[in-house]
């Protein structure tokens, strides 16, 4: 849950993450489409930022990095961790953390990244009492099942006590998610991924025939980790398996594929609010 850009509008591209995933060799060169990138700043009261780029290393705040969209529900109107996906519907699908404290998350679409929905607050976890927050939602679009799943970190108080820390206010998320084919119903709130530790900032990407979670690991006790670690599954709600060493990086993922021209390769960003950073043609 941490702010990507930072006043200047930098993008910190991490370095190769050893031992990961193949990563991209090519070159630096134009995409045949600009990629846009969606992030906020400061608390994020004043809502959506875009940056595009034509390469993947250079990026260029937008309508002179002002918001794009202010937020309008929950009883904080923040709009942290903006996610974005282009569905098969040619709309643009948005969720976005609401606050540092409430049960549920944000949700808006648009058909232009310009001219948005009417703001939705989803209570994904108004039905857990003990539930304490619902931080960096993301969503991806299930092919097989026709529906998109949106999932999030959420510390639910007094479950998964042997892991339970006493600093950083005792937060002890898990991966939960929910699903929807129309943004009206949703299924009820599920358990997604249970490592056995304190994990935040998942977000997940199809690789071939299997999907990759990018994950932090959160474990403060006995030993501080504050690293990144993959986990794999042949579907995209899992079980996720196959959890990977720890890698040196110590902030939230977000991985990004920049499919125009590294088809083989990932490559990692640090401190994002996350966005599908695929090719962007206005009208198509």
């Amino acid at each position: 849950m941490m702010s990507f850009l930072s006043k200047n509008l930098l993008l910190k591209i991490l370095l190769p993450v050893a031992n990961l995933l193949p990563l991209a060799t090519a070159a630096q060169q134009p995409l045949s489409q600009p990629l846009v990138f969606a992030y906020f700043k400061g608390n994020s009261k004043d809502g959506l930022h875009l940056a595009y780029s034509r390469d993947g290393f250079q990026w260029t705040a937008l309508k002179n990095d002002s918001s794009f969209l202010k937020p309008a529900v929950a009883q904080d109107r923040l709009m942290r961790d903006p996610c974005i996906l282009r569905g098969p519907d040619r709309r643009f699908h948005m969720v976005w953390t609401v606050s540092w404290n409430d049960k549920g998350i944000g949700y808006a679409s648009s058909p232009d990244l310009v001219h948005w929905s009417e703001q939705q607050f989803i209570p994904v976890m108004q039905h857990e009492p003990g539930a304490r927050n619902c931080w960096a939602p993301e969503i991806n679009y299930d092919e097989k099942a026709k529906q998109y799943v949106i999932y999030w970190a959420t510390t639910i108080t007094g479950r998964f006590p042997q892991t339970q820390a006493k600093g950083e206010s005792s937060y002890n998320h898990r991966i939960y998610y929910t699903a929807t084919k129309d943004f009206q119903t949703y299924t009820p709130a599920q358990l997604l991924y249970e490592p056995g530790f304190n994990v935040i900032d998942a977000s997940i990407q199809q690789d071939g025939k299997r999907y990759v979670m990018f994950l932090k690991d959160e474990t403060l006790e006995p030993t501080p980790r504050k690293n990144l670690r993959l986990a794999y599954s042949k579907y995209l709600t899992g079980p996720y398996t196959q959890l990977s060493a720890p890698s040196p990086a110590t902030t939230g993922p977000k991985d990004l594929r920049l499919c125009a021209w590294a088809r083989t390769g990932w490559c990692t960003s640090t401190n994002t609010a996350c966005t599908a950073m695929e090719p962007y043609a206005p009208g198509t």
